[in-house]
């Protein structure tokens, strides 16, 4: 008998092994069930209400059908309804941000990781506060408003008072024009305590990949150090919320598990997010092992394809309609590419993955956490999503206006987000394009930019949007929002 409870607080009853089985049974018996799939791909379509635009998502049983079907033509309808369901609640808005790496400093034995405790020949660093500071004004430099910051589990290198400190530090540098308005942080699970902690710092959305829901593929790819306790790990985005934090962001290494695993274990925590706190995941990420210092990919037999890969991004926008879905750096031009129409909303920029790696002029390798596939500049990835015709928005405006959590999703969910995010997006493009664009770059991005601001819905929205555009190019004023 199944102890699944997606209301449950206890790992192992919302992410329930036996129910995953139990789900993959049912999704390779159903994966030829054309009526079946036709029917879950009406219920997830887009539906015009008065109140605007709804979807109802999928349960990770129906996602999982549509993941393990196999007909081509059932798969592009997939694809088709995740470009649908990724233009009716963020449009062709791309959010960009940059992963900041404190310290790889880390006591765990992870294997997928070049930072585990045992690797004695990685090159280790923990930045100080003047070094993090020369780190964030090179950063500003390029154009970036939006850090996530990353740093190895060490309770004596990098104890909760430094990452704080780290905070602290990063908000206040005002460079020139440049400012970074959201700090998103990516470390270890911790206590509520210090949950609240990094909620009084001001952070944005707390960050935790699970890795692998597969307890015991976990425990074995974790074999010391604090991250081997599973359950700690998996219930750490509950503490989060009891701490404060209302945006939390979830995540697997696909290619350590089998994929359709993962991929049911994946959603089953959103529903327990949604269910227990009233509020799903604020971001879902989708990273990819790769290649990086002592370590090859190729010792884990569970590596998924490009075209898996895609179906996989599809199939979440389909399920989470209103989550926001992050690619980094990892994947290469080409995939980003296809992924962005696939549901992607978010991506990362010039991202360097080693400790002080923005201010050097050469990428370091002695201290990456993993291999950078796409290593455009930051000028080079707006030009190409604008040539794509995305629109590169630097917005920090909801986190910054108290639309978090619930209230974010809210407006979400009713449609009414693109009165406040799409005007937001063409203004902070505005100030990128002002302050630190190529010549060729501003010549696409105003193009777009006049072309977008016709799409703006309420004519008061409109007109007060244009005016500010004017007085950031006309001025050093910044940082208007809606």
């Amino acid at each position: 008998m199944s102890n699944y409870n997606p209301k449950s607080l206890k790992a192992e009853e919302f992410i329930s092994d036996s129910e995953i089985l139990e789900t993959l049974r049912y999704a390779e018996e159903n994966k030829n069930n054309t009526q079946l799939i036709d029917e879950i791909l009406e219920k997830a379509r887009p539906k015009k209400t008065a109140d605007g635009v709804k979807c109802a998502g999928l349960t990770h049983r129906e996602a999982s059908v549509l993941l393990a079907c196999e007909d081509k033509e059932k798969i592009n309808q997939m694809f088709e309804l995740a470009e649908e369901i990724k233009q009716a609640f963020y449009g062709n808005r791309i959010v960009m941000f940059a992963p900041l790496y404190l310290s790889n400093y880390c006591v765990n034995g992870c294997t997928y990781c070049p930072y585990h405790y045992q690797n004695k020949h990685i090159c280790r660093k923990k930045l100080t506060q003047e070094e993090i500071k020369a780190e964030v004004i090179a950063l500003q430099d390029m154009g970036h408003k939006r850090l996530a910051i990353e740093a190895g589990e060490d309770p004596v290198n990098n104890p909760i008072e430094y990452i704080l400190e780290s905070i602290k530090t990063i908000y206040s540098i005002h460079h020139k024009n440049g400012d970074i308005r959201r700090v998103n942080v990516n470390i270890a699970a911790t206590t509520v305590e210090n949950y609240r902690k990094l909620k009084e710092a001001g952070i944005g959305t707390y960050i935790l990949f699970q890795e692998t829901y597969h307890k015991e593929s976990y425990e074995k790819l974790h074999p010391t150090g604090p991250k081997h306790n599973y359950a700690y790990h998996t219930e750490a985005m509950d503490r989060a919320m009891e701490g404060g934090i209302d945006d939390v962001g979830l995540g697997v290494l696909f290619g350590l598990e089998l994929y359709k695993y993962e991929f049911a274990g994946l959603l089953m925590h959103a529903e327990h997010l949604e269910a227990v706190h009233g509020v799903g995941p604020h971001t879902i990420s989708v990273p990819r092992l790769k290649r990086a210092d002592d370590i090859d990919p190729n010792q884990f037999d569970n590596g998924i394809s490009d075209e898996i890969f895609e179906k996989i991004i599809a199939c979440i926008r389909i399920a989470v309609p209103y989550t926001g879905m992050i690619i980094s750096t990892r994947e290469s031009e080409a995939v980003r590419g296809r992924a962005l129409r696939l549901g992607i909303s978010q991506i990362s920029g010039a991202s360097r993955t080693s400790v002080g790696g923005y201010t050097e002029e050469e990428r370091p390798h002695d201290s990456e956490q993993f291999d950078v596939s796409d290593q455009r500049t930051l000028d080079e990835v707006v030009r190409w999503l604008m040539e794509l015709d995305h629109i590169p928005s630097f917005c920090t405006a909801c986190y910054r206006e108290g639309r978090t959590g619930d209230r974010f999703m809210q407006l979400c969910k009713n449609g009414q987000i693109l009165n406040c995010c799409h005007p937001n997006a063409l203004m902070t493009l505005t100030e990128y394009l002002v302050d630190y664009a190529s010549e060729e770059t501003k010549k696409v991005g105003f193009a777009l930019i006049e072309k977008e601001l016709g799409k703006i819905p309420k004519e008061k929205v409109k007109n007060i949007a244009e005016d500010n555009i004017k007085q950031i190019k006309a001025s050093n004023r910044r940082d208007f929002r809606f």
